[in-house]
């Protein structure tokens, strides 16, 4: 086993790296910041005739967060697919690295990423919308949940798939309908009654669900919530190790 010192040095490298590929491509990081603020420039009246002021722009707030921070699983995928096309998983197999460093290296910049993502978000709803946030540290707990929920989702499909173009659609389609069977866009009060019937599974559900009850100081309910996608998260980034070890508990050619 490593000595604590040199597993954080490497981390601690793994994360500049990661940092600064992420930032010589920024496009994909800034569409996933400017899309959702249109997004809810244009869907919020919308949501006001429907359903009010105030619920009116909580839901157009919590949806926009959601699916956009969904689709924002490209940005972990991404991290690992692309260093996996350039074939470095091949020649880490010959370093002291470990798989959980090299997911810990990945994470930090992408966490980073998907929380400045969520707070951008929530405080354009508090400075232009007037979203009320009367319990800022709970909020703050379920985006934090919700973050390492989406960092191991993506995590794992950066594992699983081969191309940019499986990712992409993975992404897109599991992201879309994710958000949409979890009442993210629509209010599932709205939808046929066998989608708030499998709602739960969808790990988006429980982050809408944690959303509202952070915003209406509900902090039981939050719990449940941020318990349910750590959870997720823990299971997610779990097989996303094991199939980074592989059988030899090494890092292998993926």
């Amino acid at each position: 086993m490593a000595p604590p010192r040199e597993s954080t040095t490497r981390i601690c490298v793994l994360v500049r790296h990661n940092t600064l590929l992420m930032l010589r491509e920024p496009g994909p990081l800034l569409s996933r910041m400017i899309l959702p603020l249109v997004f809810m420039i244009l869907l919020r009246p919308l949501y006001l005739s429907a359903q009010g002021n105030t619920a009116g722009t909580e839901q157009a707030v919590v949806g926009t967060l959601v699916t956009f921070s969904l689709l924002a699983l490209s940005i972990s995928g991404n991290a690992i697919l692309t260093e996996r096309l350039g074939r470095t998983w091949d020649r880490l197999r010959g370093t002291p690295l470990r798989p959980a460093e090299l997911l810990l290296g990945k994470a930090v910049p992408v966490l980073t990423a998907l929380l400045a993502q969520q707070l951008l978000i929530v405080g354009f709803g508090v400075c232009v919308f007037g979203l009320r946030v009367p319990h800022p540290f709970l909020l703050l707990g379920v985006l934090l949940s919700w973050s390492c929920t989406l960092l191991a989702l993506g995590a794992l499909l950066g594992v699983l798939v081969r191309t940019m173009g499986e990712l992409s659609a993975a992404y897109d389609i599991g992201g879309m309908l994710l958000s949409s069977v979890g009442g993210a866009l629509v209010p599932l009060s709205v939808l046929p009654a066998w989608v708030a019937d499998v709602a739960p599974v969808s790990p988006g559900y429980w982050a809408a669900h944690g959303l509202r009850a952070a915003l209406a100081g509900d902090a039981g309910t939050a719990a449940v919530a941020c318990g349910t996608l750590f959870g997720v998260a823990v299971v997610c980034a779990t097989l996303a190790s094991v199939r980074l070890q592989g059988r030899s508990g090494r890092a292998v050619a993926l």
